[in-house]
């Protein structure tokens, strides 16, 4: 098995200090945090100490779980007016064998939390998410390749120039059904109201 890079190490870090930071903000207890999450208690105390590479449906678990959002739990980037992220300093939240990658490059904080991401979906890859909060909704643009689309029970196919809008409070999945192409797309996420149940 490889063994996790420098940069890798670094993001896990980080996450786990800020899951650790809010938790104990809010006063809870890890048994609190993982009845609030759906997460184990087990996988809760190894994404504190950096010691896993959570999945991306775990991160989205905790961050609406804290009422962060996933930007929140995830950037590495300062304050003010304009927050810049260059290319390459963002590290991939999911990998494939195939060669995908989803890399989340910008986001918002709560409570109206946007998040940018730019997706590569490998050879016959297929990515498969969990229903994200109510009142989700996702904006994809296909910059290359071919990708179906997935949004409970409607499907559509998207070619590169392509674009949909969904509701993804719903399961939903990304698939590039080629075996030999790869496809890009760059997402949106808009999760509205982000935190207002969660800060008691």
């Amino acid at each position: 098995m490889k063994e996790p890079t420098t940069e890798l190490l670094a993001v896990r870090s980080l996450i786990g200090e800020r899951v650790r930071s809010e938790r104990s903000a809010r006063g809870w207890t890890l048994n609190e945090l993982a009845a609030r999450s759906g997460i184990s208690r087990r996988m809760l105390i190894n994404v504190e100490q950096g010691a896993t590479n959570p999945s991306i449906a775990t991160l989205l678990r905790l961050s609406d779980a804290l009422g962060l959002g996933l930007p929140a739990l995830m950037e590495v980037g300062g304050v003010g007016p304009v927050r810049v992220h260059r290319s390459g300093d963002a590290s991939p939240v999911w990998r494939s064998a195939n060669g995908g990658s989803a890399i989340m490059v910008a986001g918002t904080e709560p409570p109206d939390v946007v998040e940018l991401w730019d997706w590569m979906l490998g050879p016959g890859d297929t990515y498969e998410s969990e229903a994200h909060s109510p009142g989700t909704r996702e904006l994809l643009l296909v910059l290359e390749g071919t990708v179906r689309l997935h949004a409970g029970t409607h499907e559509e196919t998207l070619r590169a120039g392509d674009s949909a809008d969904f509701v993804s409070d719903r399961p939903h999945e990304y698939v590039n059904g080629s075996a030999r192409r790869r496809a890009r797309f760059a997402l949106t996420v808009f999760q509205p109201g982000v935190g207002s149940e969660t800060r008691r």
